[in-house]
């Protein structure tokens, strides 16, 4: 079977989390609360900086932004897992598979991207206050969130080309609960090596540009809080930048881990657990993490519950 020659598949088949069904149910109980407070925390968030005036401001602009990306990131996935939990086939489509591939990679260096361009607003903000609304215009705003998301959706397009390329006669049976890049690469009966390599390029541009970039922005945030006098002041804003940190780092040292290995060290297992990791938790995680220990946003919501509950 030549490369670009599709006709011997026509739909592959996921795997899943599990084949044991004793743990059928318990994981969709589990998944399902993880895609509803996704849905409810990132969802509110969106609403909430839009109808707040107080919060139209550049963090919280890239903030609803994050909120968005994590929203169509999950949805993504969810909804199809979700259903494989109880479906007698697990099958879905060629088309299906690649549309649902181009997206997930879209959304995730959209994720990864905004991430870096947070912590930079983040460090002109705290380094360099006087500057900060000269700096971060609502123009270099808009223009930063737009090429975050061509950079994003350009790279998806490549990755998915060149997965589709593949011939896949040997199996349809994909060993993940979705339509991922390395499982599609171990699953193809054609050399993988371009591919593998053009993985590895685009990660290093994308995914551990955007962390060496979170991580030095930090590391002039950190050095600035050291100043600070008020034992009080340094505490919050240490407490604050450990979450912040910790979010980014299982996000990137798990996606790192999954996607800049070689096809022969895959491990499927262990990868769909990382993926549960930076997929499934991380967009659950990210508003109590960016907003619930924020009191801007704890007061924007007070305000909207009050406003609500009066008008009620």
């Amino acid at each position: 079977m030549e490369e670009g020659n599709h006709s011997e598949v026509t739909e592959f088949i996921l795997s899943g989390l599990t084949d044991r069904p004793e743990l059928q149910v318990p994981l969709f109980v589990v998944f399902l609360l993880i895609y509803g407070i996704t849905l409810v925390g990132n969802g509110g968030m969106i609403l909430l900086i839009t109808i707040d005036p107080q919060l139209h401001t550049p963090m919280y602009f890239f903030l609803s932004n994050l909120s968005f990306c994590d929203l169509c990131y999950s949805s993504i996935i969810f909804p199809k897992m979700l259903l494989n939990f109880f479906a007698e086939s697990k099958s879905i489509s060629y088309t299906a598979c690649a549309v649902q591939m181009y997206l997930f990679v879209a959304f995730a260096d959209v994720g990864c991207l905004l991430l870096a361009v947070m912590a930079y607003d983040r460090y002109v903000a705290i380094c360099n206050p006087l500057l900060y609304m000269v700096t971060m215009s609502r123009q270099l705003c808009k223009e930063l969130v737009a090429g975050v998301y061509a950079v994003g959706f350009v790279d998806s397009m490549i990755h998915t080309c060149f997965t589709f390329r593949l011939s896949f006669c040997s199996s349809n049976i994909i060993n993940h609960f979705f339509c991922d890049v390395p499982a599609l690469l171990a699953l193809s009966c054609s050399d993988t090596r371009i591919n593998e390599i053009v993985v590895f390029a685009f990660m290093c541009c994308i995914t551990v540009s955007s962390f060496v970039t979170v991580l030095l922005s930090y590391v002039y945030i950190i050095s600035t809080i050291l100043q600070i006098r008020s034992a009080e002041g340094q505490r919050k804003a240490f407490s604050t930048c450990t979450f912040h940190l910790t979010a980014v780092v299982l996000l990137f040292g798990t996606v790192i881990f999954v996607y800049l290995r070689p096809t022969s060290s895959y491990s499927m297992d262990t990868d769909k657990t990382a993926s549960v990791v930076y997929m499934l938790g991380i967009p659950m995680l990210n508003p109590l993490i960016y907003s619930l220990r924020n009191t801007e946003v704890k007061d924007a919501l007070r305000k909207a519950m009050n406003k609500l509950l009066t008008n009620s």
